[in-house]
C-alpha cells in the first residue's frame, strides 16, 4: 500500500511513539520504515525498524510483550506517528512498564524514578494509592480508608458526590473542580480496595464510544 502521507527521513524512517490507548501513558519510542508500518496496519500488532539490526522488528517477537495497535495517527509534518496500543506486559527491554522511567533534573542530572514514571495524573494517582496499602494508617488517610473497608468508602463516595452536586448548583468553578477531585480520589480508593484497575474502568468507558447513552443504560 502506498503511504504517501508520510515524510520519511534520509534513511527512509519515521519516528513512532507507542501510547497506551486507555491510560494515555507513553510506553516507548522507536522508528519504522514503510514495511513496518504496512505490517502494523495489516496485522494490528506494532512493528518497527531496528536500526541496530537493520531489519523489520515486531515488538514482542522474543519477549511476548506485544503492543496491539488500535489506531495509527500521523502528525502535521508527516514525520512522526503515534500507535495507540493495548500493551501486553512491560514495554521496555529493561522489564519496566514504560521506557520513560528516568527523570532529567534542572541541572541535567539523571535520576532513577523507581516505580514512578512519566505517567498521566490518574495513573500516577492509582499507583500512589496502591503504594499506600503498605503504609501506616495513622499517617495515611488512604490507608485508613482501605482498612475501614467498603462501607466507609461507600459513605465517603456518597458524601463527596453530594458536595459535588451542591457545588454544581451554586458554587464557583474552582469549587466544582475541587469537589470533583474529591469524588475521583475516593472512587479510585474504592477501586484499589476491590482490586479493579484504572485500566478496567477506562476500558468500560472506551467501550461506550459510538453508543447512545440511552441504549447503554437500557442494556444494563
Amino acid at each position: 500500500m502506498p503511504l504517501t502521507a508520510l515524510n520519511y527521513d534520509d534513511q527512509g524512517l519515521v519516528a513512532v511513539i507507542a501510547q497506551d490507548a486507555e491510560t494515555g501513558e507513553v510506553r516507548m519510542m522507536a522508528y519504522a520504515d514503510e514495511l513496518a508500518i504496512e505490517q502494523t496496519l495489516m496485522t494490528g500488532l506494532a512493528h518497527f525498524y531496528s536500526r541496530s539490526r537493520q531489519k523489520l522488528w515486531k515488538k514482542g517477537e522474543s519477549s511476548g510483550n506485544t503492543l496491539r495497535v488500535r489506531s495509527v495517527w500521523i502528525d502535521c509534518d508527516g514525520d512522526t506517528l503515534i500507535y495507540m496500543v493495548d500493551p501486553e506486559g512491560p514495554s521496555c527491554h529493561t522489564g519496566a512498564e514504560t521506557c520513560f522511567f528516568r527523570r532529567l533534573g534542572a541541572e541535567g542530572d539523571l535520576a532513577e524514578a523507581g516505580n514512578d514514571s512519566a505517567a498521566p495524573t490518574l495513573l500516577r494517582l492509582e499507583r500512589t494509592l496502591q503504594a499506600r496499602k503498605d503504609s501506616d494508617a495513622s499517617k495515611s488517610y488512604t490507608k485508613s480508608l482501605l482498612d475501614a473497608g467498603p462501607t466507609k468508602i461507600d459513605a465517603k463516595v456518597r458524601e463527596e458526590a453530594a458536595e459535588l452536586g451542591l457545588a454544581l448548583i451554586g458554587e464557583s468553578d474552582d469549587r466544582v473542580a475541587s469537589e470533583a477531585g474529591d469524588v475521583i480520589y475516593h472512587l479510585l480508593v474504592g477501586l484499589v480496595l476491590r482490586q479493579v484497575s484504572l485500566r478496567d474502568l477506562l476500558s468500560q468507558l472506551s467501550s461506550r464510544f459510538g453508543q447512545s447513552g440511552h441504549e447503554e443504560k437500557g442494556s444494563r
